[in-house]
């Protein structure tokens, strides 16, 4: 790698002036958690989803728990989950006892279909309670087909959203609607961490139309802990003999986590939401480049397919390569590229696949997923990345093909 030119990971944070001035505003401040900053970036986040409420939460992992523990899911419940996600998904529904029915994805989106639901769906037979539906790399799955499949709606649902703030999608009367206004289910989560779009450093969010939803949410979040008078149980214990609430008391009718995100994390968050669209427009014109060069590498190297009635907000570059048309192993390239300054990364390995859930679940076959899998490598795409650094991976990424580097 030439001594100036900088390596490029996959992705990284691009934080800017006013955002640590945010921060630094905070540290000055009374509240380092909990506080107004939260519920500013709570506020903003559902006025930017266009849902009445949103949470926040300390990760996208802790969003996906706490989902499934504020719907009730338990054990003996069934969960589809499409296996091409990262792991957090489908454990968020291990964590409360449930099990899984992984879904199968189109091969060349990694995205769930009304097909591959249906399917799933007739496996996991009168047990199935919910679907998390995972919207990839930026683009949507189409929720609209999915929600016409037949038992769909008595199902509770989902939409795991971590890779698609800003992104919007087709609503339920062809209307575009942002991705988070939870017109077709009850939940969608968001992740914050530093590779996103926005990043908080770590951090993670639901947004929910249903008031009492909400409330659980904020409840699990806190330890299982509440200080609202309406909700005590032990009256004896809980008002004075005026009727007044006690000063110091609180109950945990259930148990819950300390998933609260700080005001430091909030802070930056709310910074950064500030900026959602320009960041949006950025990646969207970096991915438009590198389709445009990628062109020359066609067969060898594809982009994704555009996902018709969605408007992406691209999270990752993710191209399709055929590795043995090619002559290179997938680890190959990936050690070619690192050399030549270009990080790179696979996202990701089909969940059904790892250990834990071959030993729960047995072998599965789900060819749609690992025909993706096999195919998968992120490229650099960051808000930072100019044209020329998009040239450069493809040019160096041809190279790499053609045994020219």
């Amino acid at each position: 790698m030439a001594a100036d030119q900088p390596f490029l990971p996959y992705g990284r944070q691009h934080v800017e002036a006013d955002d640590i001035e945010a921060v630094a505003q905070i540290l000055k401040s009374e509240y380092l958690t909990t506080g107004p900053v939260v519920e500013a970036f709570e506020s903003k986040l559902a006025e930017a989803t266009n849902s009445t409420f949103a949470v926040c939460v300390s990760s996208g992992t802790a969003a996906l728990h706490l989902s499934a523990l504020a719907l009730g899911l338990k054990e003996g419940d069934v969960v589809i989950v499409p296996s091409m996600t990262f792991l957090a998904t489908a454990n968020a529904v291990r964590y409360v006892r449930a099990d899984v029915q992984f879904a199968d994805v189109d091969p060349n989106t990694g995205l769930l279909t009304p097909e591959t639901f249906s399917q799933a769906l007739d496996r996991a037979g009168v047990n199935a309670k919910a679907v998390m539906p995972v919207h990839m790399n930026g683009q949507t799955a189409d929720m609209r087909a999915i929600s016409q499949v037949p038992q769909f709606d008595r199902l509770v649902v989902v939409e795991d959203a971590c890779h698609a703030l800003g992104g919007s999608y087709v609503g339920p009367s062809g209307e575009m609607q942002p991705v988070g206004s939870n017109l077709f289910g009850d939940l969608t989560v968001f992740s914050f961490h530093p590779v996103k779009t926005i990043a908080m450093g770590e951090g993670g969010a639901i947004t929910t139309n249903d008031e009492g939803l909400a409330s659980k949410l904020r409840t699990y979040r806190n330890i299982g802990m509440t200080n609202d008078p309406k909700s005590f149980q032990n009256i004896s214990q809980a008002f004075d003999s005026d009727g007044s609430a006690n000063p110091w008391y609180y109950e945990m009718a259930e148990i819950g986590f300390n998933y609260r995100a700080s005001a430091i994390h909030c802070g930056i968050g709310l910074s950064q939401l500030a900026k959602l669209c320009r960041f949006v427009e950025r990646r969207s014109a970096l991915m438009a480049r590198y389709e445009e060069l990628l062109l020359e590498l066609n067969p060898l190297v594809q982009p994704l397919p555009r996902v018709s009635g969605c408007e992406a907000a691209w999270h990752l570059c993710v191209v399709l390569i055929d590795f043995e048309a090619a002559g290179i192993t997938r680890a190959q390239l990936m050690r070619v590229l690192r050399d030549k300054g270009i990080g790179t990364q696979v996202h990701y390995i089909p969940v059904h696949l790892q250990p834990y859930y071959k030993k729960l679940y047995g072998d599965l076959n789900l060819p749609g997923a690992e025909a993706y899998y096999s195919r998968v490598l992120s490229l650099p795409l960051f808000f930072s990345m100019t044209d020329d650094d998009v040239e450069r991976v493809v040019t160096i990424l041809s190279q790499a093909l053609r045994g020219t580097v």
